[in-house]
């Protein structure tokens, strides 16, 4: 054994981030008794980091120079060895800020696996080291350490070309002088553009529109900040690109810069880009969220950190990451260090069927508030469409969220503490904390109507459900203050804004599996709140009992902004005849059945900066329902999809050029895949072209119990009819998959497949299967790491190879 000591002050050439990058540790400064070794084989470059040996406690460094093009949220994944059998920790010093960490043994010296850390890198140099310090057992070795994407710079705001646009408005490149890929034209009556930014604090923010107005007179829009209409601004005429500022509020994290076409605009410009003040850049792929993520097993604990395992029917194959932390007794405790200051704390975490326990949050050694646990939204048994128990076959969905405001905003480098004080229950399960800075609650706009004025009162228990019913009937404004309010029935909603005091304020409690939105018509705004639902069991097919968060036909001009929804049947069902319905900014946990569905003849719509967690059934569908119609243009981006316990992270069945981009999808439970192309559930044919793209998979893929059988990564299912339309996989990194890489099944055609630039490293099986017939298209595909073969051509599916392929 070689234990490995490494207070890394790196001071090495620097790695620059424009996308993930590893840095061997053997190629770090090394001091204090750190040393290169090669005696234990499955390492990666030259060798490996060791001396943290116990005489080198306290001095053993090594050191990486980081360069990051601007200040960003990101992780570094470090590569380990542990063969002491027990879990080990080290501390990681991120600019001279220092926090402790847990490597957990990985099966001997010659076995090596990752932890990941969470990162805040400033803009330009910053240092990130990893020591044997004075507080810490080490005894490890170093293998490499990997940095995530720190995205770099772009607008201080962004390009107009690739908001969302609806109403008519579209992408134009035939005047010189734009920036970016082109400019957004036909700017019309009804036309909308809406563009995500990200800020790090509140407050008044300048914003630059650039633009042209060549109409000969000054023309005006309507702008829009997080949905709340903040006037009109007037762009003059004049030769060229021109620009405009406005001062708008805006809040901290995620923002919605909207510009419309309203009745007394008169509209008719182009638009290039949008410069924010004070902006920040957003994540390449998946969402950009408001929250920092603590993996259980990388804190410091003194509970058992649960082996890796994808098992059915097993906690560990329900965690992130496939790790989680058990606690037994009392003052067991899962423990971090807060990298940025917070207010707000999120824990997922398991305890026995039928109990309720508090887990107590201890900030700086000193307790400070309880965690309610309860059951009572978990532990489902047997088979499709499953049973609530307690006790029977194929026990499954173990986790649920608990979350708690603070007394109080604890600054970065407070060490946060959950703790097992009670013993009702006889263990509790840790899988993650998720911290944030909540804001304080938003006031109402002015003109709007509060739900108190009709009868509704927060935090009472009582039922409110006919005084918001009363309050949206008002034709105006709706405002939910700060409390908890309690829904027995949904809240049919049309034309108007209905918003809260913010997520973390203002939460809507179901009663007895009911409680939501129905929006039946457009112009239809809803944001700002927490739905929590009360549906503990999934509905029959046969037979709906239940309610979605929010639902219905959402007509044209509608948005869903800053929602967050837990225990609901479904978080969002998008239906009827939707034209340019726009959601953003969503939290999306803990679904009996879809996280997100967008059926019926649902067209030129857009989900984005999204998180789906612990869903039912696929964490995202387009359904082409044969009985409702067909989905047309629609687009999931900048999505992180995680834990369906049945189904797939997303899946498109059938429809016409919907696409899904920059998006991420983690940790596949059973029966699904990461990304499903599918004429599966009596879709309709597919048309134009399909596309993923810009997208990384991690951990995906499952075994099938009901078919005997597993599934890939990606899944192109080929179930009732051929799938003739194109289908195109772009740029695509899916990595780790629990079986095949890509499943081509069953029988039926697959006659127009293409997969660009799409590695496949890692594999529980085979790289790719095909048991379709059919042709494709394949360039710069390739396959490494896999556990059996790497193409398994079953049915004389015909390929045609491009250039850059390897590894089949």
């Amino acid at each position: 054994m070689r234990a490995l000591l490494i207070a890394a002050l790196i001071a090495v050439t620097p790695t620059a981030y424009a996308a993930t990058a590893l840095d061997e540790a053997e190629a770090a400064q090394l001091s204090g008794g750190a040393r290169w070794e090669t005696e234990h084989p499955g390492y990666t470059g030259t060798g490996y980091v060791g001396g943290f040996t116990d005489g080198n406690r306290g001095t053993a460094t090594a050191t990486f120079a980081i360069t990051s093009p601007s200040a960003a949220d990101t992780t570094a994944t470090l590569r380990y060895a542990n063969g002491t059998g027990s879990t080990r920790t080290m501390s990681l010093i991120v600019n001279g800020v220092t926090r402790q960490f847990s490597l957990p043994p990985v099966g001997g010296w010659d076995a090596w696996g990752t932890v990941t850390q969470p990162l805040s890198l400033n803009a330009g140099a910053n240092t990130v080291a990893v020591k044997y310090g004075t507080g810490d057992n080490g005894n490890i070795n170093l293998d490499n350490l990997t940095v995530a994407q720190a995205p770099a710079p772009g607008p201080a705001g962004g390009e107009l070309e690739s908001a969302f646009l609806a109403g008519g408005a579209t992408v134009g490149s035939d005047v010189a002088g734009f920036t970016g890929s082109g400019f957004v034209t036909n700017l019309n009556g009804g036309a909308r553009v809406v563009r995500t930014v990200a800020r790090t604090a509140a407050g008044t923010a300048t914003t630059t529109l650039r633009f042209r107005n060549a109409t000969g007179s000054a023309r005006t829009l309507s702008v829009y900040a997080n949905g709340l209409k903040q006037g009109q601004i007037s762009l003059p005429a004049g030769d060229g690109w021109r620009t405009a500022q406005r001062d708008l509020p805006l809040r901290v994290g995620l923002n919605l810069l909207g510009y419309q076409v309203d009745a007394g605009d008169s509209g008719g410009v182009q638009l290039d880009n949008v410069a924010v003040a004070g902006s920040t850049p957003l994540a390449a792929r998946g969402a950009t969220v408001p929250y920092t993520t603590f993996e259980a097993e990388a804190g410091q604990t003194n509970g058992s950190v649960l082996a890796a395992g994808r098992t059915y029917t097993t906690e560990q194959a329900e965690a992130s990451g496939r790790r989680a932390v058990r606690l037994t007794g009392t003052g067991q405790y899962v423990q971090v260090t807060l990298t940025k200051p917070a207010n707000a704390l999120t824990v997922r975490a398991s305890i026995p069927d039928g109990s309720t326990t508090p887990l107590a949050v201890y900030a700086n050694g000193t307790k400070v508030t309880d965690l309610a646990l309860t059951s009572r939204y978990s532990w489902m048994y047997g088979a499709y469409p499953f049973t609530d128990g307690p006790g029977g076959a194929n026990p499954h969905r173990f986790f649920d969220d608990a979350r708690v405001l603070l007394p109080r905003t604890y600054p970065a480098g407070t060490v946060l503490k959950v703790q097992k004080d009670s013993t009702a229950s006889a263990y509790v399960t840790v899988d993650l904390l998720e911290t944030e800075e909540a804001d304080a609650a938003y006031p109402a706009p002015g003109g709007y109507v509060s739900v108190t004025a009709y009868g509704a009162t927060p935090n009472d228990n009582s039922d409110d459900t006919n005084a918001f019913r009363t309050a949206v009937s008002q034709g105006r404004g709706v405002y939910i203050p700060a409390g908890t309010f309690v829904l027995s029935g949904t809240v049919s909603v049309a034309g108007i804004d209905v918003r809260g005091a913010g997520i973390w304020r203002t939460v809507l409690s179901g009663l007895n599996r009911r409680g939501g939105f129905l929006v039946t018509g457009s112009n239809t705004t809803l944001g700002d709140f927490t739905l929590d639902g009360d549906v503990t069991t999934r509905d029959p097919d046969c037979c709906p009992g239940s309610d979605a968060a929010i639902e219905g036909d959402f007509g044209t001009g509608s948005l869903i902004h800053h929602v967050a929804t837990n225990h609901a049947k479904v978080g969002l069902w998008v239906t009827g005849n939707t034209d340019g319905l726009y959601a953003a900014g969503l939290r999306i946990r803990n679904t009996m059945a879809d996280g997100v569905n967008f059926t019926g003849n649902t067209r030129n719509s857009r989900l984005e900066q999204t998180t789906v967690r612990n869903t039912g059934d696929d964490c995202l569908a387009m359904w082409s329902w044969s009985a409702t119609g067909t989905v047309r243009n629609t687009v999931f981006a900048f999505v992180s999809a995680a834990l369906p316990i049945l189904a797939n992270t997303a899946g498109i069945y059938g429809g016409t050029d919907n696409r899904i981009e920059d998006s991420l999808f983690t940790d596949v439970v059973f029966q699904g895949s990461g990304v499903t192309v599918s004429s599966w559930h009596s879709a309709n044919p597919f048309g134009g072209t399909t596309v993923v793209r810009r997208s990384t998979l991690t951990r995906t893929g499952s075994h099938s119990l009901d078919w005997g059988s597993d599934i890939g990564a990606l899944w192109v299912y080929a179930e009732a009819n051929d799938i003739a339309g194109a289908v195109l996989f772009q740029d695509l990194e899916v990595t780790d998959s629990s079986y095949q890489g890509l499943l081509l099944s069953w029988q039926k055609r697959v006659n127009n497949l293409t997969l660009d630039h799409v590695a496949f490293a890692g594999t529980g099986t085979l790289g790719m299967e095909f048991n379709s017939p059919g042709t494709g298209s394949f360039s710069y595909v390739t396959v490494s790491r896999t556990g059996g073969a790497a193409l398994a051509n079953n049915a004389g599916f015909t390929i045609n190879r491009g250039p850059g392929n390897s590894g089949f």
